[in-house]
């Protein structure tokens, strides 16, 4: 499958091939916004030499750079669902706003990435779990957003800055992928 969204201005002049999820290797030109299948002769000439086993997939991507947004359940339950993702990504882009100078964001956000950011959306039953998260974060040392509503003045859900997974994973493995 290909999408080639390609202003005239622009010229191909990037392509990065990796793994997903599902153990597919692909090669994204991101000049175009391209995605298309790599097959095993485009791999060997495409000068890549990492091993096609799904360990090898998973060991790259556990240092992926990887943005975490936590949602209060509760509101998720009364709330109308466009409101709730307005909130998730008003605190998105507030982290990102406010941590654009950070190396990690700058990687996050180049124009080799923009087409392959990951983010993880998780939640949590209510406004003191939020709370309680929010200190957990501030004592580990993890820099974040939490959005807090108005002119209600309660937090409705939190994001943090881009991160390597493998630094704030932990933090978050006891919370549920929201539903």
């Amino acid at each position: 499958m290909s999408l080639t969204l390609s202003p005239s201005y622009l010229k191909p002049s990037l392509s990065i091939s990796h793994f997903t999820k599902s153990g597919f290797r692909v090669r994204v030109l991101s000049r175009f916004n391209s995605i298309r299948p790599m097959s095993s002769s485009a791999t060997e000439s495409a000068g890549d030499t990492a091993p096609q086993n799904s360990s090898a997939g998973e060991s790259a991507n556990s240092d992926v750079l990887v943005q975490y947004v936590v949602m209060r359940r509760d509101l998720v339950d009364t709330w109308p669902v466009g409101s709730i993702v307005s909130q998730g990504c008003h605190a998105a882009v507030s982290a990102i706003w406010a941590h654009r100078a950070d190396p990690h964001t700058i990687d996050y956000c180049s124009p080799d990435n923009l087409d392959s950011m990951h983010k993880v959306t998780l939640e949590v039953k209510g406004e003191p779990q939020m709370v309680n998260l929010s200190e957990k974060l501030t004592a580990g040392g993890i820099a974040y957003k939490l959005w807090i509503e108005q002119p209600e003045n309660y937090p409705t859900c939190l994001a943090t800055k881009p991160y390597p997974k493998s630094v704030v994973a932990p933090l978050f493995k006891k919370l549920k992928l929201l539903k």
